[in-house]
């Protein structure tokens, strides 16, 4: 069976992605960036932060349609961090992926993010098929609710 791709699809992958990058230990962001860039497939700006100040400076000229967060920045670092981006204007829509060390240690409860990785044995194919997925299910997440509002106006309007 063969896939046939929509216009969409195909304009979408000539669009670059925007990709921030959050996190405390540059040699990690250094490897993910690595990992980022060797994706052929896909043209991917990159800008990395390292502390709520630099992610809101680098909010003021760069627009991100992904966020990936390393969970080395500390539990109570990355719960303000998802917290602030799920409520700044330029980033409540964006989906969120956080990296993490190991399966053991309990993910964050938080309906902003959308996935998590593994970083051991992370290949460049596991973090795109990461990010295609992510702003899949977030634009889906977005039509959903759009419609759904749209659908409770006209319920409200024929019921009245």
């Amino acid at each position: 069976m063969e896939t046939i791709s929509t216009p969409l699809q195909k304009r979408q992958a000539l669009e670059p992605l925007h990709v921030l990058l959050i996190g405390n230990n540059p040699i990690d962001m250094g490897k993910v960036l690595d990992k980022l860039h060797q994706v052929r497939s896909q043209k991917m700006d990159t800008e990395i932060a390292f502390d709520l100040k630099s992610i809101l400076e680098r909010l003021i000229r760069f627009r991100p349609n992904f966020i990936l967060i390393d969970d080395n920045i500390g539990k109570r670092e990355l719960l303000e961090t998802v917290n602030e981006l799920s409520t700044h204007n330029k980033t409540k829509d964006i989906p969120i992926t956080v990296l993490k060390n190991s399966n053991y240690h309990e993910a964050l409860a938080s309906g902003s993010i959308l996935d998590y990785l593994l970083k051991q044995n992370l290949s460049a194919e596991d973090l795109y098929n990461t990010i295609k997925n992510s702003l899949r299910f977030r634009r889906t997440q977005l039509y959903l609710y759009q419609a759904y509002k749209k659908r409770k106006k006209q319920l409200m309007e024929y019921m009245q």
